[in-house]
């Protein structure tokens, strides 16, 4: 598949994607000990989060310019490991809430599902490809027998969106899409506590996400309103939320990693996450990878923005970790693979499973 003329520029390579990545994660990790300065706050969760993020795409790029088929399918299976382990709660949750349905069971069901279908790009051998293509169908399933809904939709969008990256042309047009989905669903759960939806669309969502996760929501937004420079510091929502403090569960977040940003620290905070998906999505766009590999990583990812902005997916360090490696695969230059004339990548020299070409 011939690539248009604005990936070929995009594969020109440099460093403009790492430095950005540098300036984002520190502007993440300093800010938070900003709005922590001075108050009964705890930022410990959003540096391991940054530290989870950054280790994972470091290490996705290793492993992706080594082993660009292994590695990714290690990821995918470890992502499901932990899938199916999380009935008992995911290491490194910074939540003592046990995992839900929007939680990190789902999140990283799409995780390795991305992973599983970029794999399929990254094979020559066509078995090879149908037989991570069924894997990566198998984990939508699997989503189901562990009574994660969204998890087995996200998945599937993911397969289906990674079926139909081989049709487009420009990565930059498939890009631009998936930052519109993502600002759509962020958008609309800010819409949907402020009450901006017409009712029958509202009432039918709330139902949906249940009337406590709308009230907490209507506290964060309540909170941002009043804190809108820096916050109230980080996770200090549970013991500021009155429906946090009411409820039952023993969760304190709010269940919308953008709202609890706007909480917690303020509109810089929610400025600096959204940097931090638009560093990702730069770096896919910059990727000398191929485009249906770029895409089938882009797509896993809006996934993932999605949960996270109607659940509490980013409150699990295995899931940040995972963004970063899938991320750090999707960008990395397999040993050997160059980008030839009119932007198609060239066939890599060499065999074994981790050194093959980037199928079209």
């Amino acid at each position: 598949m011939a690539a248009s003329a604005d990936d070929t520029s995009a594969r020109a390579g440099g460093s403009a994607p790492d430095v950005v990545g540098v300036l984002v994660l520190s502007g993440c990790a300093v800010w938070a000990l900003v709005t922590a300065a001075g108050r009964e706050a705890r930022p410990e969760g959003v540096l391991l989060a940054v530290l989870a993020l950054a280790a994972g795409y470091a290490w996705g790029r290793i492993c992706g310019t080594l082993l660009p088929v292994a590695a990714a399918v290690a990821a995918a299976l470890a992502a499901l490991g932990l899938a199916v382990g999380s009935r008992h709660g995911v290491p490194g949750a910074t939540s003592a809430h046990a995992v839900g349905h929007t939680g990190a069971t789902a999140a990283l069901l799409v995780l390795a599902t991305g992973a599983a279908c970029s794999a399929a790009w990254a094979a020559r051998p066509p078995v090879l490809r149908l037989v991570l293509r069924l894997f990566a169908a198998a984990l939508a399933v699997a989503a189901l027998l562990l009574d994660s809904v969204p998890g087995c939709v996200a998945a599937l969008g993911v397969l289906l969106c990674s079926l139909a990256a081989a049709r487009m042309r420009s990565r930059a047009a498939g890009l631009a899409g998936l930052i519109l989905a993502t600002g759509l669903v962020v958008g609309g759960s800010w819409a949907v506590a402020e009450h901006a939806l017409p009712d029958g669309l509202a009432v039918s969502l709330e139902d949906q996400l249940t009337q406590n996760r709308v009230l907490l929501w209507q506290d964060a937004i309540g909170l941002a309103k009043e804190h809108p420079a820096l916050g109230v510091g980080p996770d200090r929502f549970g013991e500021l939320s009155t429906t946090a403090q009411r409820s039952l569960d023993p969760d304190s977040k709010p269940h919308s990693a953008a709202l609890q940003q706007a909480a917690e620290e303020g509109v810089v905070g929610v400025c600096l996450l959204a940097a931090a998906f638009g560093w990702i999505l730069y770096g896919l766009w910059r990727s000398p990878r191929s485009t249906p590999v770029v895409l089938t990583a882009g797509a896993a990812l809006t996934a993932l923005a999605a949960l996270a902005s109607v659940g509490n997916a980013l409150s699990f360090t295995p899931v940040t970790a995972g963004a970063g490696l899938l991320a750090g695969l999707a960008t990395a230059r397999p040993q050997g693979e160059s980008a030839g004339p009119g932007g198609e990548d060239a066939a890599e020299t060499g065999s074994g499973l981790g050194r093959l070409p980037t199928g079209h």
